[in-house]
């Protein structure tokens, strides 16, 4: 099993009174000397497990053990949202290998959002966030949904006034980046800290792969990697990559798989085009990694695969056509057994579920 998800108390200050607060306490800020929102700590060393590359960490914003305890807590805060009912745990559910199970996710007051939600497990490898890149690391990427208005819906001085109000927050920040208060920047550092440590490997895969176990996988799953491999058969590791040392099973680019293709046959999403304006980058999505994708159906950009067996059926059928169909999708021979022999290795990159990043005691 993995983990539960907390409740989280709701606030009982006037948010007219903290905003004003936040305000006053921003403008004294600002009129003494700028903030940093550099971590003061000393650095820590995130340890990945077996099958995963060194984790990249940017100069800005080392992990601290400081700063990784606080993101944890501020994941699962229900109060950076609007009606204080969700934190980033209600889409990103640990029990769930961080994703929520659903097609798409609800927002405040039950507004439902338009994409699935991805697993953050192994995040800190990708260099873009979100199915569309519109977030160029995990510091920006945090900062999307708490603002998004079908999301947490929630303005950033309304938060950092619901975190000020806090005594143990305001000291929580203070060790975590000294002097300054809380600030939009310190909460975002935070989070991406603690979204770094979400790592998982050392899965049959790992271990039978890098790990020297060639007992670790099934027959079935021997098979399924083999046409996953060739280039001939399931050309899967073309997209979803497995290095001589580690595997992320993502490229980290886009592409077109005809999936966003409506029954009319336009775009119903127009995905990585709508941040680049490139027009051969219409309806083309993020790569997903497929570690743990036994566990976090449903599937695709839009949620609309249920199974592992659609989705190995879909891209056996060379996807949808349309003009920006990515060239590798084409229509492949696999036999009944490949497609159970690929679904059975998928299941083999079910990986051990990472520490220490459940629901904190405060």
């Amino acid at each position: 099993m993995w983990l539960t998800e907390p409740t989280q108390p709701g606030i009982s200050r006037s948010i007219l009174v903290l905003r004003v607060c936040a305000a006053l306490s921003l403008a004294l800020i600002i009129g003494c000397k700028p903030v940093s929102d550099h971590p003061i700590g000393t650095p820590v060393t995130i340890k990945a497990p077996l099958g995963l590359p060194p984790v990249p960490i940017p100069p800005g914003n080392p992990p601290t053990a400081d700063t990784i305890a606080l993101g944890r807590l501020l994941f699962y805060d229900k109060r950076l949202s609007q009606d204080n009912t969700l934190a980033c745990a209600s889409c990103h559910n640990p029990q769930i290998v961080f994703t929520d199970g659903l097609r798409f996710s609800l927002g405040v007051g039950g507004k439902t959002g338009v994409r699935n939600a991805p697993t953050i497990v192994n995040a800190a490898y990708t260099p873009f966030q979100f199915w569309d890149g519109r977030a160029a690391s995990l510091e920006l990427q945090v900062d999307g949904p708490m603002t998004n208005p079908i999301e947490m819906n929630q303005a950033h001085d309304v938060s950092i006034a619901k975190l000020s109000a806090d005594p143990a927050y305001r000291d929580l920040f203070q060790r975590a980046f000294g002097p300054g208060g809380i600030t939009v920047g310190r909460v975002e550092n935070a989070l991406a800290s603690f979204e770094r440590t979400v790592l998982s490997g050392n899965s049959a895969f790992d271990r039978y792969q890098y790990g020297g176990d060639k007992t670790a996988m099934t027959p079935a799953q021997i098979r399924g990697l083999a046409v996953f491999i060739d280039p001939t058969k399931g050309n899967c590791a073309t997209c979803h990559t497995i290095g001589s040392h580690d595997a992320l099973f993502t490229d980290g680019k886009f592409h077109n798989t005809g999936e966003a293709v409506g029954d009319d046959g336009n775009f119903n999403d127009v995905g990585r085009f709508h941040e680049t304006k490139v027009a051969a980058d219409e309806g083309a999505f993020k790569t997903p990694t497929l570690r743990n994708v036994a566990n976090t159906s449903p599937y695709m950009h839009d949620g609309s695969l249920k199974t592992l067996k659609e989705v190995v059926d879909f891209y056996a059928g060379g996807g949808n056509s349309n003009p920006n169909l990515d060239p590798e999708m084409k229509k492949i021979n696999l036999t009944g057994q490949d497609r159970t022999d690929l679904v059975e290795f998928m299941r083999a990159l079910t990986g051990e579920r990472p520490p220490n990043v459940g629901p904190p005691q405060r």
